[in-house]
C-alpha cells in the first residue's frame, strides 16, 4: 500500500507508506523541506532516507504536508506542520500497535519540524536531522534533548551554516544522557547533489549501531522484506528550505 491518504488537523493528507511484513518492525517518519520553496515527499533526500529505512526492515511514511501535492490546507508557517508531522505519526502508530521502536528524520525544514515532533512524542527512540537550519531556526527547545541522534551537515552549505550546526551539535552533548552522533560532508552544499547515498549510509550505520547497543539485543531478527514496486518519483533537486 504505497499511496495512502489519511487525516490531518486541516485536511486530508498524502502520503507513501511502506509496511514491514514484521508485526513487531521499528517505525520510521521522515519528513520534507520547506513547502514554499519546492520540498515535498519526493526531495530526492528524502526519498532516499525513506527506502533506505524500508531497506533495513522499517516500517516507514513520507508524506506531504499541508498545501503540497494532494494534501489539503495551506502552509501555516511551521506550525501547523508540526501538527501535521504528529498526525503521520499518529497513523502510522494506529496501523503498527506492537511496533519495537519509532525513529524520525527530517530534511533542513524538515529537521526543524522533526524537532520539534520529538519534544512533544516522548514515545521516540531515536532522530535523524539533516542540515537542520539553525541559522534560520532557534533550536534552544531542544533543553534537555529526550534523547541521541544523528545530524548531519554539508561544509559548503550556505543555508544552514556547518559552523552553527556544529555549535548546536556541540550545546547537546553537553545535556546529560544525549549523544549528538555528527557526520560532515566538507563537500556537500544544501542540496547534497552527490551525497544521497552516503546520507543513506550514514543513517544505516548510525540506526543499526543504536539499535545494537540499546535497543535490539538480536538486530538480525528484524528481516529486510522484498521492496515493493514504488516507482521512484522525479525528485526536486533544487528543492530548500
Amino acid at each position: 500500500m504505497p499511496e495512502v491518504m489519511f487525516a490531518g488537523p486541516d485536511g486530508r493528507l498524502e502520503g507513501h507508506y511502506h509496511h514491514s511484513e514484521d508485526p513487531n518492525a521499528p517505525l520510521a517518519l521522515v519528513i520534507h523541506p520547506h513547502p514554499l520553496h519546492g520540498g515535498t515527499m519526493n526531495n530526492r533526500i528524502t526519498y532516499t532516507m525513506y527506502r533506505r529505512f524500508q531497506m533495513m526492515g522499517f516500517s516507514v511514511l513520507r508524506y506531504n504536508s499541508r498545501g503540497v501535492g494532494r494534501s489539503q490546507g495551506r502552509y501555516d508557517g511551521g506550525i501547523g506542520e508540526i501538527s501535521d508531522a504528529a498526525a503521520a505519526l499518529d497513523w502510522m502508530q494506529m496501523i503498527n500497535p506492537n511496533s519495537s521502536e519509532l525513529w524520525i528524520a527530517g530534511y533542513s525544514f524538515g529537521a526543524f519540524v522533526g524537532m520539534q515532533l520529538l519534544m512533544r512524542r516522548p514515545e521516540i527512540r531515536g532522530w535523524i536531522s539533516v542540515a537542520p537550519p539553525a541559522d534560520d531556526y532557534d533550536f534552544n527547545f531542544l533543553a534537555p534533548c529526550p534523547c541521541s541522534g544523528l545530524m548531519i551537515a554539508g561544509g559548503r552549505d550556505n543555508m544552514a551554516p556547518e559552523p552553527v550546526i556544529r555549535k548546536l551539535v556541540e550545546k547537546l552533548n553537553t545535556q546529560k544522557n544525549v549523544t549528538v552522533d555528527y557526520r560532515l560532508f566538507p563537500e556537500a552544499d544544501h542540496i547534497f547533489s552527490q551525497q544521497a547515498e552516503l546520507i543513506a549510509d550514514a543513517l544505516e550505520d548510525h540506526v543499526t549501531t543504536r539499535q545494537k547497543n540499546l535497543f535490539a539485543p538480536e538486530p538480525a531478527s528484524i528481516a529486510a522484506p522484498a521492496l515493493e514496486h514504488d516507482a521512484e518519483p522525479e525528485h526536486e533537486a533544487e528543492a530548500i528550505g
